[in-house]
C-alpha cells in the first residue's frame, strides 16, 4: 500500500456527511504506516552517540515524558504517565554506575579460612626438600603402600612359609626369600619362622633364619631370633649351653623366654625348670605367664607338685601381676589340686580388684573350689553372679552347679538345672546322674530314682551296686537288681 500524505485542504473536497469519516479513517492510516516505517526501516540507523541518554531527556526541571497518541479503529487514547524524581534518578543509575544502597556497612569483611594442618608452617623458615625423587609420585605411592602391606601381611608370609616347605631337600632357602627381600623389615620373618616350626620343618626354620643373618637390613633382630629359638627348642634340635648362667646373662629377655617356653610346649620341663632357675638366681625379671604355663604342666604330675609351691611363692612376692584369664584360670586348678585354696582366693580377689569381670571358666573353678573346701554357702553368690551376666552355661558349669545343690539338699534347684542341662543339648555325666539318684533317694522319692537308673543305663552307664542295692532290695547280684529295675 503506498504512502499517503494529505493536506489540509483536502477535508474540503468530500461531502459534509462523509469528511469527518473519512478524514479520520485517513489519518489512522497514516499513523499505521508511520508505525511500520519505524519497526522495518528501509536503511539502518545510526548508532547513538556516545554518552547520551536515549531514555530519558531533561528538556526541563520538571522532566516531563513526551505524550503519544495513538487512534486505532476511531478511538484517540490519550495516557499522561507522570515519572517522579526518585524513579527517574533510579532508572538512570542503570547507566550510571551502581545502585545506591541503605545506609549501613557496605563494606563486608569476610572471615578467613581456616588454615589446615598440614600447610602449617613457620613464617621466614621453609622446610627445606632434602630428598629429590625423579619417579612418578602415583608409582612411588603405589609402590609404598605394596611395600607396607606385604612386610607385615600374615598371609604373605604364610605363603612364604609353604613355598619354603614346598622346596626340594636339595634346594636352598634363599630361591625363595631373595625375591622379596626388598619388601622385607625387621621382625617380618618371626611369623614365617614359627609357621615352619608349626609345619615340622625346624631345619628350614633354621636355614631361614641362616639368611636373615645375612642381611643387614634385617638383622640384628630379636624377634626372628626369639622364633628360631622356641621353634629349635619346642624340637629338641637346640644346642643348650653348658654354662646357663653364662648365656642368661647375654640373652635378651625375649630370648630367654622364648627359650623356656620352647622347652614347656616340647615336655622338656626339666630344662624349663632349670633354665627358670638361673634366671631367678640372676635375677631376671621374666614375663609371670611362663611361670603360669610351668605350674600347669608340673601341677599334672602329683610328684612334681614339689616344683610348683616355690614358683607360687614367687608370684605371690611380686608386686605386680601380669596374668591373663587363662593363667590366672591355670594357676587355681593346680592350686586346688594342691589344696592351696588360700592361693585360689587371693587369685580370684586380685583379678576382681584390676578391674576386670571373671568368665564362665573361672567361676566355676571358683565354685569347685569352695564345694572342695566345704564352704558351700559362700559359693552360692558366685551362683547367682553367673546367673545375673547372662552367659551360656557349659557342661563343667553345670556338673558344679548341680554337685554344689546336691551337697545343699536343695532338690528343686539341682532337678531345675539338670532340664537346663539337657535343654541346653548336653548329655548328663556319670556323676550329675549319681548325685542325683542319690538327692532324690534321701528325699524319699524312689520313683524318680527308677526314671534316671533308667535313662542312665540307656545312656550307657554302668551304676554302683550300692545303688542298685538300695533302689531295689532283695536282689541278690547287681544284675539281677538291674534287670528287676528295668522290669518294673
Amino acid at each position: 500500500m503506498m504512502d499517503c500524505i494529505l493536506p489540509f485542504t483536502a477535508a474540503f473536497i468530500f461531502p459534509k456527511e462523509t469528511s469527518m469519516h473519512r478524514y479520520d479513517r485517513f489519518i489512522s492510516l497514516a499513523h499505521l504506516n508511520k508505525k511500520r516505517r519505524l519497526t522495518h526501516p528501509r536503511r539502518p540507523q545510526l548508532p547513538p552517540e556516545f554518552g547520551v541518554n536515549l531514555f530519558l531527556k531533561k528538556t526541563s526541571t520538571s522532566s516531563e515524558l513526551v505524550q503519544q497518541d495513538v487512534r486505532f479503529n476511531g478511538e484517540e487514547e490519550d495516557d499522561d504517565v507522570v515519572w517522579g524524581e526518585d524513579e527517574i534518578e533510579a532508572i538512570s543509575s542503570l547507566f550510571q554506575g551502581r545502585i545506591p544502597q541503605k545506609p549501613g556497612k557496605l563494606n563486608r569483611e569476610r572471615p578467613l579460612p581456616l588454615p589446615l594442618p598440614y600447610k602449617l608452617r613457620p613464617l621466614g623458615l621453609p622446610s627445606p626438600k632434602t630428598q629429590v625423587k625423579f619417579t612418578v609420585p602415583a608409582a612411588v605411592s603405589c609402590r609404598t603402600s605394596m611395600d607396607k602391606k606385604l612386610y607385615k601381611d600374615p598371609s604373605f608370609l604364610i605363603g612364604l612359609a609353604r613355598e619354603i616347605s614346598e622346596l626340594n631337600p636339595d634346594k636352598d632357602v634363599s630361591i625363595v626369600l631373595d625375591k622379596w627381600v626388598q619388601f622385607l623389615r625387621k621382625g617380618s620373618l618371626s611369623l614365617t619362622i614359627r609357621e615352619l616350626g608349626h609345619m615340622g620343618y625346624p631345619g628350614r626354620a633354621l636355614q631361614t633364619f641362616c639368611w636373615v643373618q645375612k642381611q643387614p637390613q634385617l638383622f640384628p633382630d630379636d624377634r626372628t631370633l626369639a622364633s628360631t629359638v622356641e621353634v629349635l627348642a619346642r624340637n629338641h634340635e637346640l644346642k643348650v649351653p653348658s654354662n646357663l648362667h653364662k648365656f642368661t646373662r647375654v640373652a635378651t629377655r625375649a630370648v630367654l623366654e622364648a627359650m623356656i617356653r620352647g622347652f614347656i610346649k616340647g615336655g622338656s620341663l626339666k630344662l624349663a625348670w632349670k633354665c627358670l632357675e638361673v634366671a631367678r638366681k640372676d635375677k631376671r625379671m621374666l614375663d609371670p605367664g611362663i611361670y603360669a604355663k610351668l605350674i600347669l604342666e608340673l601341677g599334672k604330675d602329683p610328684d612334681k607338685h614339689m616344683h610348683v609351691v616355690p614358683l607360687l611363692d614367687e608370684l605371690g612376692e611380686r608386686e605386680e601381676l601380669n596374668l591373663s584369664q587363662q593363667d590366672c584360670t591355670a594357676i587355681m586348678k593346680v592350686s586346688i589340686k594342691m589344696e592351696k585354696f588360700n592361693v585360689v582366693e587371693s587369685l580370684f580377689g586380685w583379678f576382681k580388684q584390676s578391674g576386670r569381670n571373671p568368665g564362665i571358666v573361672m567361676l566355676t573353678t571358683v565354685i569347685h573350689s569352695r564345694c572342695t573346701e566345704r564352704r558351700y554357702r559362700e559359693a552360692l553368690p558366685l551362683v547367682w553372679e553367673m546367673e545375673a551376666s547372662n552367659c551360656l552355661l557349659d557342661l563343667p558349669a553345670y556338673r558344679v552347679i548341680i554337685k554344689l545343690f546336691v551337697a545343699l539338699n536343695d532338690l528343686s534347684r539341682a532337678g531345675r538345672y539338670f532340664s537346663k542341662l539337657k535343654e541346653a543339648g548336653f548329655s548328663p555325666t556319670y556323676d550329675i546322674y549319681r548325685d542325683l539318684i542319690q538327692i532324690y533317694m534321701a528325699s524319699g522319692r524312689i520313683a524318680k530314682c527308677r526314671d534316671i537308673c533308667k535313662e542312665a543305663e540307656i545312656a550307657g552307664f554302668k551304676l554302683d551296686q550300692h545303688l542298685l542295692y538300695q533302689l531295689c532290695p532283695g536282689s541278690s547280684t547287681a544284675n539281677a537288681a538291674s534287670t528287676k529295675l528295668f522290669a518294673d
